[in-house]
């Protein structure tokens, strides 16, 4: 009898050891490219000098030790009209800064880096922003009249095509949240752009907006080609499940003039911007 228990007991723990086998999951793996983080965003209200480009690589999607800055590039910008150059000096972390960039509006710019025997450029306009004209709280055009939304109030130009994109960051939140628009439905029109955060049905924790929260607010005038990356990248952001959309490489502006088919992730941006802040009652 007691033979036959240690038989058993030897089939259970042989039974539960077979289950800790390691299974490794092979991920597909993409060339490392440049990754470029160029957005030139001249707040309104401040001469708009200070500028920074940050160049870093991409990494595997696993690898979360890896130092992946960028070191002993060549960065700078030129003004297409008047010739005019500055040179972003490195700071020895991956970012390259400059105090001296004079910006424009509606004037055309166009980005050089150097980096490991490659030269890459981009063209981008210093897009202009219409001004902000009111911001509330409400309760009642969100999606859940009992919560609290935020309403940013603008005046669409007439006489012009606008594309703008939107950040809004509560304090204390790790992500902010984005969202794009165009005139065409609105052109000349009073605009009211409201943002609204959902309860999380997966945790107990409840997201929405409360009194005395604080949310930064950042408007941008953007072109149209940043307005159809930032849209793709924006859907590719949300949920999951069997709508989500479909998962697509998304190329930005950067061109790699040495060697074409290793092209940089990133877009080169000139944006003007408003910035204003809320704190809810």
């Amino acid at each position: 009898m007691r033979n036959y228990i240690k038989i058993i007991l030897l089939l259970i723990i042989a039974s539960i050891t077979s289950c800790t086998d390691v299974i490794d999951v092979e991920v597909q793996q993409s060339p490392t490219r440049l990754v470029v983080q160029a957005s030139i965003d001249w707040e309104k209200g401040t001469n708009g000098n200070e500028q920074a480009i940050y160049l870093s690589t991409s990494t595997e999607f696993f690898d979360t030790t890896s130092n992946t800055a960028v070191t002993g590039a060549f960065v700078s910008i030129t003004n297409d009209a008047t010739g005019a150059e500055f040179i972003f000096t490195e700071q020895n972390d991956g970012s390259y800064a400059t105090s001296e960039f004079v910006p424009v509006l509606n004037q055309s710019y166009t980005m050089l880096i150097i980096h490991d025997g490659e030269t890459y450029t981009a063209q981008e306009t210093l897009t202009t922003v219409t001004d902000i004209t009111r911001i509330y709280q409400d309760r009642e055009d969100g999606f859940n009249d009992e919560e609290l939304e935020l309403h940013v109030e603008y005046t669409d130009p007439e006489d012009e095509e606008n594309y703008y994109l939107f950040k809004f960051q509560r304090d204390g939140d790790l992500l902010p949240q984005f969202e794009v628009g165009d005139d065409e439905f609105i052109n000349g029109n009073q605009v009211d752009e409201w943002f609204e955060l959902d309860e999380d049905d997966d945790t107990e924790k409840i997201d929405v907006l409360q009194p005395g929260d604080v949310v930064t607010i950042e408007m941008y005038g953007i072109s149209e080609s940043y307005y159809d990356y930032m849209d793709i990248l924006i859907d590719q952001i949300g949920g999951v499940g069997i709508f989500a959309t479909t998962p697509v490489a998304v190329k930005g502006n950067c061109i790699n003039r040495t060697n074409p088919d290793n092209y940089a992730h990133g877009y080169f941006r000139l944006t003007q911007v408003n910035r204003e802040r809320y704190t809810f009652e």
